[in-house]
């Protein structure tokens, strides 16, 4: 990072293109999807939870031993997803016990999966040495599982060749009339 001038090299960051490059006349609070994507599954708990989910959990006492979360976050963060469209809930009764639900991913829910992926091999480059942790793989031929950047066109696009812009420029003018930081 150049630290002069408070600007990362060209190759760390996405290059801005558009009403995008003049970033600093506008706010993406309120709006951006990195934002909405977090305020839903941005906590280390609801993550925890997705990621038992997909590891075939279902019953929330397995959800709760499995994740070493207390019940009260496990049932608070099942409570969120369930009103998030991220888990759906299904009546299931044992023999001689009450109706109780169980919990699976909904599509938005499976949605997550890349992310899920991404984290898994990010965490391999942390460079721990935990020997025990899970490796994703596919099914049919037992290779390891790896997240890839690609365009619409089935390009892979490595950071220095990626870019980000706004979707709909109309709106850098809408926040520009709002003062800073309110929605």
């Amino acid at each position: 990072m150049n630290h002069d001038e408070g600007q990362a090299e060209s190759a760390d960051v996405l290059e801005r293109l558009g009403a995008f490059s003049e970033r600093d006349e506008w706010t993406a609070k309120g709006w951006c999807r990195i934002e909405r994507s977090l305020d839903l599954i941005g906590t280390r708990s609801a993550m925890l939870v997705v990621r038992e989910l997909f590891y075939g959990g279902t019953k929330f006492d397995e959800l709760a031993r499995r994740t070493g979360l207390s019940e009260a976050v496990v049932a608070g963060r099942l409570k969120q997803l369930y009103a998030d469209g991220i888990v759906d809930r299904r009546p299931y009764q044992e023999a001689g016990k009450r109706t109780r639900d169980e919990y699976v991913l909904t599509e938005r829910g499976r949605g997550l999966f890349p992310i899920i992926v991404a984290l898994v091999q990010w965490g391999e480059l942390l460079g721990d040495d935990h020997r025990t942790g899970v490796e994703l793989v596919h099914r049919d031929c037992e290779a390891p599982l790896s997240a890839h950047i690609m365009c619409a066109n089935g390009h892979e696009v490595p950071l220095d060749q990626a870019a980000v812009r706004l979707k709909d420029e109309a709106y850098v003018t809408a926040m520009r009339t709002r003062p800073h930081g309110s929605r």
